[in-house]
């Protein structure tokens, strides 16, 4: 029975996992123990910080919303009650979009629900 020789296959994989680590500093883009190391850890930040970004997101609308709400002489807070009150269906991420690019639509909008 023939054995099984793998140093093409772990030239490959170490290869490729260099690959993957180019520009990552010191150690961790030459040591393959360290590259593999350093890959573990940027696939969990990855994953959860594809997480936080949806929240960072809807942070920075809430603020945009609430200074422009500010600004013309209103609160965040009593402007999205009115707007489920009066049963209007606009999500955060539209109205931040309205206040940065179609101002006078988003004065409809809050003229509307106040």
């Amino acid at each position: 029975m023939t054995r099984v020789k793998k140093g093409v296959n772990a030239l490959k994989t170490r290869r490729n996992v260099l690959k993957q680590v180019k520009g990552y500093r010191f150690r961790r883009s030459k040591n393959e123990r360290a590259a593999y190391e350093a890959l573990y850890h940027a696939g969990k930040y990855s994953f959860a910080h594809r997480k936080d970004k949806k929240n960072d997101y809807r942070m920075l609308w809430n603020v945009k919303i609430g200074a422009y709400l500010k600004a013309n002489g209103s609160s965040y807070s009593k402007f999205i009650g009115a707007l489920k009150k009066k049963n209007i269906m606009v999500d955060r991420k539209i109205m931040a979009d309205l206040i940065e690019f179609h101002p006078e639509t988003m004065k409809k909008l809050v003229a509307k629900a106040i």
